[in-house]
């Protein structure tokens, strides 16, 4: 038989054993199992409520179930070891039988969960999620949900810390399933932390304590030439960026002073006047000279118009006699 073959084989074995051991220890409490094969035969353990049920007057309960293992699951000499349930409030298989049991009872389901879960609570779990599905309360079936504190739904802690149980319902509607998960107190969880107050380094983690002494700081600060180097061009680099500090209103003074002295100090160059004034008196002269030519041609051109005013005055006479003779 190939491996995957064998794989499946063993889990469908296991499976129905879980649902043979349910079935004849459900009233002792049966809180799971855990099966081993070794040389000498089949090693397997029980956890309930009640070991001594399981066992039987004379341990006669014990040999008909080894002989019903031997018998229905092909079982090489089957050795079963029964361990009490130390808290039975915080195995899912036993909290979600009675859960399933006070249902048939007649609880009514929001009281049962409640009740149920502050159970699980009060003795010590990190967090607990009780869900009823199926007719709890008509002929329409829903989803119950009840929670409290932390739970885990998918991942690898879902899987190896989360303690998962499921029973059944039996009702008058029809049945209702019951699925309980519990986190037990002390579960390691990977986004667990703590913190540690008042407490020296050496004691939490002194191989860090050691690496650091033994490397040094002044050992640390030398390095490399070659990356002291890169260092220092790297640290030139944006200082020429850098914001200067702005100065002090005392060093601003002694600026302001140095600057009013030395321009004291200096000889300023100041333009001449005369040549200035001389300039000016050119321009004026320029200035009166156009105008004077200005105002003679005007003079000119009056006179020329005056004078052929007084030429055309006649001939508009003669003609006017000529106009009269004809």
């Amino acid at each position: 038989m190939a491996d995957e073959h064998q794989f499946i084989e063993n889990g469908l074995q296991r499976s129905q054993i879980d649902e043979f051991f349910e079935e004849e220890l459900g009233r002792a409490g049966y809180g799971g199992m855990d099966v081993a094969k070794t040389p000498m035969g089949t090693q397997i353990v029980l956890k309930a409520e009640k070991p001594g049920m399981v066992i039987g007057k004379g341990g006669e309960n014990i040999r008909k179930v080894t002989t019903a293992l031997e018998e229905k699951f092909n079982l090489e000499d089957p050795q079963i070891d029964v361990q009490e349930v130390d808290e039975p409030d915080l195995n899912a298989r036993i909290v979600a039988d009675r859960l399933a049991n006070a249902l048939e009872r007649g609880w009514y389901f929001r009281k049962a969960g409640h009740t149920t879960i502050d159970r699980i609570m009060e003795s010590g779990a990190l967090g607990a999620e009780i869900v009823l599905s199926g007719k709890v309360t008509g002929a329409r079936s829903r989803v119950e949900k009840f929670n409290r504190g932390y739970i885990k739904h998918n991942g690898q802690p879902a899987e190896e810390v989360v303690d998962h149980g499921q029973a059944t319902a039996v009702m008058k509607l029809g049945t209702i399933g019951v699925d309980v998960k519990i986190i037990p107190p002390g579960a390691e969880l990977p986004d667990d932390f703590q913190v540690h107050d008042e407490m020296d380094p050496e004691e939490v983690v002194p191989d860090a304590v050691e690496a650091n002494e033994a490397e040094g700081v002044e050992e640390l600060l030398e390095g490399e030439p070659e990356a002291a180097e890169a260092a220092e061009e790297g640290a030139e680099a944006p200082a020429d960026d850098a914001v200067e500090p702005e100065p002090e209103e005392e060093d601003i003074e002694e600026v302001i002073e140095e600057e009013v002295d030395a321009a004291e100090d200096d000889d300023v160059d100041v333009p001449d006047e005369a040549p200035i004034e001389e300039d000016l008196d050119e321009l004026e002269e320029d200035v009166e000279a156009e105008a004077e030519e200005l105002m003679a041609e005007m003079d000119s051109e009056a006179q020329g118009a005056s004078e052929d005013a007084s030429g055309d005055e006649p001939r508009a006479d003669d003609e006017d006699d000529e106009g009269g003779d004809a």
